[in-house]
């Protein structure tokens, strides 16, 4: 079965809430609102689907759930929170994290010690930067031979609206208006409906963590970007039910580390398989997946001797870069970095048309990201404050508002999963050189800079029970002092039909 479509076409249409004769895609570049609600629009082949399905990923594993055999015998509820090793230093399995401990490390009478799980081959499916992930590439050097990984932040929220403004199938992407034209993003607003008909709208704002400005905040990006006159009235008059966000992989082809190393191997969002002009990842995922368990189970029953008690299942990178993965990956490697270079917004809308939609990606040449997103912001003092719109709690929302649609929640006396490894980096470097923006590049409120007690200066504060696992602050943190981990037990956002 050819994976490279999201699911067998059987599954999905059991799905479907609406014809294929009403799907549609538009590509549009916003204009500026002062200019009046004038936008272009186009059909574009770098963004089109050509399965004339939309449904949300949490329906689709619903559905999944059901239908496939499950082969598991036993499936741990913890989080896994350290990698095990061989004497040989090969991976031997992973280790949960133990719960019911308190914030000074003690146990509580709860306390439940983690449980080892060991294998021959252990596969990392931790999603985008991993924790694990970040430990198993610098102990097998597998960044070496690729570019550093570079990422966006994805804002998005769920609307119920007026079901006279709701159209099934429609399906719209955006870019310039209301970024900066150095800064790479766009937006995505999809009609879709739930389990019991009702008319909703899937909308959001993903941004290139490569921007410069340390201005910037994305989500107030986003709250801005809903006032435009194409997207504001849509909005007037309905209920907004959902609010989240995460981190992507944006670096495609040029930023995928080697996959195997002794005991183990990386899939799905993991290495970084999202073709990007598509902000779609799901389906190179999945075949990645099925492409590792296929070449693990070949390695176990080969007669080729391993070198270390850990298996190595090196034909796995091969059947990557012979798979429909690597030949998309390969199509767009471009498009990305295009809008990163002198070319600007409108070069890269052009290069796209020109080398992807016409030539699909045969140029001869591999275009560079340009280094990694932490090092890419400017001192405030270079930059333009940024004066945002306040919100209106209509379409418009403050931040802690939003982040209380999340549903997230962590134990409140438990070891803190957000920690700096200098506790005086942020005041001497991050505050004074980039004026504090990790309360601007967080979409959780999780951080700020307040006054400290005797009025004299400034402190960092970590507000960790907000957190929603998107993992911006490890990534941006322009000091590379926040380090994210899992946190106990499993807590976080419980996002609900988003």
């Amino acid at each position: 079965m050819a994976l490279c479509r999201l699911a067998s076409l059987d599954l999905v249409q059991n799905l479907l809430h609406f014809s294929s004769a009403e799907h549609t895609v538009r590509m549009l570049v916003l204009s500026s609102p002062h200019y009046g609600a004038f936008y272009k629009w186009f059909s574009s082949t770098s963004v089109l689907n050509r399965l004339p399905v939309t449904i949300r990923l949490k329906q689709l594993a619903a559905q999944h759930e059901k239908e496939m055999r499950v082969c598991v015998v036993e499936k741990a509820a913890e989080i896994a929170s350290e990698v095990l090793y061989h004497e040989d230093g090969s991976v031997k399995g992973i280790a949960t994290n133990d719960v019911g401990i308190v914030k000074d490390g003690s146990p509580k009478d709860t306390f439940t010690r983690g449980m080892e799980l060991h294998a021959k081959c252990t596969i990392f499916a931790e999603g985008c930067h991993g924790h694990l992930a970040k430990g198993i590439y610098k102990k097998f050097n597998l960044r070496t031979e690729c570019e550093p990984q570079t990422y966006a932040i994805g804002l998005k929220e769920l609307w119920e609206i007026d079901p006279a403004k709701h159209h099934p199938g429609r399906i719209e992407h955006t870019v310039d208006w209301s970024l900066e034209r150095t800064t790479y993003g766009g937006s995505f607003l999809y009609h879709v409906t739930d389990e019991n008909k009702n008319p909703l709208i899937a909308m959001g704002l993903v941004i290139g963590l490569d921007y410069r400005n340390p201005f910037i905040s994305p989500y107030k990006e986003f709250q801005r970007w809903k006032l435009h006159p194409s997207v504001k009235p849509i909005l007037e008059g309905a209920k907004r039910i959902g609010y989240g966000a995460r981190a992507l992989n944006e670096g495609g082809l040029q930023s995928i580390p080697k996959l195997t190393f002794p005991g183990g191997c990386l899939v799905g969002c993991s290495p970084g398989f999202m073709n990007v002009p598509k902000i779609k990842g799901t389906h190179n995922a999945m075949k990645s997946a099925m492409l590792a368990a296929e070449s693990i189970f070949d390695t176990i029953n080969s007669e080729i001797p391993q070198e270390t008690v850990g298996i190595n299942p090196v034909v796995y990178e091969e059947r990557i870069r012979n798979s429909c993965v690597w030949n998309e990956l390969q199509s767009v490697r471009n498009v990305r970095p295009s809008f990163s270079s002198s070319l600007g917004l409108y070069g890269g809308l052009l290069y796209t048309g020109l080398f992807y939609v016409l030539g699909r990606g045969k140029e001869p040449w591999t275009l560079t990201h340009h280094g990694a997103d932490h090092r890419k912001l400017k001192p405030a003092a270079q930059c333009q404050p940024i004066d945002y719109p306040k919100p209106d709690g209509k379409i418009t929302f403050d931040l802690l508002t939003s982040v209380a649609l999340t549903g997230t929640n962590h134990e409140g006396d438990q070891p803190p999963h957000l920690t700096l490894m200098d506790d005086t980096i942020q005041i001497k470097q991050n505050l004074t050189v980039f004026d504090g923006p990790e309360g601007r590049f967080c979409p959780a409120g999780v951080y700020e800079y307040v006054p400290t007690e005797d009025g004299q200066g400034k402190k960092f504060q970590i507000s960790a029970q907000n957190c929603i696992h998107c993992k911006t602050c490890d990534i941006k943190d322009p000091s590379q002092n926040i380090n994210w981990v899992a946190p106990e037990g499993g807590g976080g956002p419980a996002y609900n039909g988003m």
